[in-house]
């Protein structure tokens, strides 16, 4: 196996069809054994306490009736999709049906899908699943009391499944962000949705592991981010989006995915955690897309066998090993070299790749972080800024992304004055690419400044790009309002 495949580069990022319904359903090859077995006489010499109330009862009305008010369903509209059959036809047949009508001419209706949502602020933002939002034509938001409301996409980011909506309105209610770094094995949580189309649903269970990676943003981001919780409440198509609360009724986390052989409950579920989700929602809101910090680090795959380890020189110890730092990185900064354990993050011990990336994940740019390492056995700390540049690896080929896949152009002096600018970049056509992926622009924007810095031309901008690193801030306005300048985050625009 060729070392580019098992290994995870955390160019560490921070930051995470028809029914927008998203369920993980296999279990990795994994054949699913019944437990039961044959009864057998092993009780016969069991005692049962004596002590009465030696269990504390767990109240759930309370979390259950704070928290639900701020979970909202969500119902989409996307454009149907032409049929397989129809796409085979030779192109004078499918042109005389005209674009997206079936196989008898006919438009096929709209998909439609269901989800769920949690209302962040008080003047109707919302935090949802990316793939609950993703392709949808129509957002409709039903509040608890029943109330309906047309809803917008501010932005999503595809790495971590995240999406925000906003409502127009005001004193909507809100949830409660709680720490989830301090979320434990085996605590009391409940999950807070509308699954199957049903109304406001409430499980509980427990946090039945941390840290969890099951590959299933990767479908849709190449750079994607997952430290999921997993949990045994019940959650079920149409729970993605909804919350997941301590018995507080705090949010601990957004309920994104499951583990099902049919697609349906089957005993594990997976919300992203609070500080992650609070970090990249807050970043939609400001920018229209998520910003990331990058520790500047290659690290082996958390599932790589012992064998495998052996057979790429990797050492066995406590923390993760490091196989390759970035030249000009924030890890290279701090003195971690090839070869040395991550041991801490801000005095907090990190076992396992998806643990660190989950860290770094739920931190900004600029943020000061205290990184604990091991260097020939030798334990030492040392304080370090987050970048947002992973830098550059020996072993990547660094490059600016020469096609943001839209066509380009520059802005004349004669449009400039009209629009009173002094110069810029028109995007005359959004096509498949960075910046349709990553950001809501629309065609015609006209890119100003590229992390501050002015831009004249095409060649400027790119030259901007390079400069930036993996990541850039794009300004710029649109022409039917020049005085008002939009924001957008640019991500792993490197290797």
């Amino acid at each position: 196996m060729a070392l580019k495949n098992i290994l995870t580069t955390t160019l560490v990022s921070g930051a995470i069809a028809a029914g927008s319904l998203w369920a993980y359903n296999k279990y990795e090859g994994r054949e699913l054994i019944p437990t039961a077995e044959p009864a057998k006489a092993i009780f016969e010499n069991v005692k049962y306490s004596e002590t009465p109330g030696a269990v504390a009862m767990v109240d759930f009305e309370k979390a259950a009736t704070k928290a639900s008010p701020a979970v909202v369903h969500i119902k989409t509209t996307m454009k149907a999709k032409q049929s397989a059959r129809m796409s085979q036809l030779p192109k004078e047949f499918r042109e005389f049906f005209g674009p997206g009508f079936g196989e008898n001419g006919q438009e096929p209706a709209p998909q439609r899908g269901s989800g769920s949502g949690v209302l962040i602020s008080k003047d109707g933002y919302i935090i949802t699943n990316n793939h609950v939002v993703d392709g949808a034509t129509e957002v409709i938001v039903t509040l608890n009391n029943k109330t309906d409301f047309k809803a917008k996409v501010i932005g999503t980011d595809p790495s971590t499944d995240l999406a925000v909506v906003k409502i127009e309105g005001k004193d909507f209610p809100v949830i409660n962000f709680t720490n989830s770094d301090d979320v434990h094995l085996g605590q009391w949580v409940l999950a807070i949705g509308y699954p199957l189309n049903l109304e406001t649903t409430v499980t509980s269970g427990i946090v039945s592991a941390k840290a969890r990676n099951i590959g299933i943003n990767s479908r849709n981001s190449s750079s994607a981010i997952e430290s999921f919780i997993q949990t045994d409440a019940a959650i079920n198509p149409g729970n993605s989006g909804g919350a997941l609360v301590n018995t507080e009724g705090d949010l601990i986390g957004i309920n994104s995915a499951i583990a099902s052989p049919t697609g349906s409950y089957a005993g594990y579920g997976y919300a992203i955690p609070s500080n992650l989700v609070r970090r990249v929602a807050n970043d939609i809101v400001k920018y229209g897309s998520a910003k990331r910090a990058y520790l500047g680090i290659m690290f082996p795959n958390d599932q790589m066998s012992a064998e495998e380890r052996a057979k790429n020189n990797i050492k066995e110890g406590n923390g993760v090993y490091v196989l390759e730092v970035a030249k000009g990185s924030t890890a290279a900064e701090a003195g971690v070299e090839k070869g040395d354990f991550i041991t801490k993050l801000n005095g907090v011990e990190i076992n396992s790749g998806t643990e660190l990336m989950g860290k770094i994940g739920s931190m900004q740019p600029g943020e000061k972080i205290a990184i604990s390492f091991t260097h020939n056995g030798n334990e030492k700390t040392v304080t370090a800024t987050l970048k947002g540049a992973s830098g550059e690896y020996a072993s990547v080929k660094s490059q600016v992304v020469e096609e943001l896949g839209a066509n380009l152009e520059n802005l004349s002096p004669e449009q400039a004055s009209k629009l009173n600018i002094p110069s810029g970049v028109i995007v005359k056509q959004l096509g498949d690419g960075v910046l349709s992926e990553q950001t809501r622009m629309r065609d015609g924007f006209i890119i100003t400044k590229v992390n501050g810095n002015n831009v004249a031309s095409i060649d400027q901008l790119k030259e901007a790009l390079k400069k930036g690193g993996n990541s850039a801030v794009i300004t710029g306005v649109y022409p039917s309002d020049p005085k008002e300048e939009y924001q957008y985050a640019l991500n792993d625009l490197n290797g």
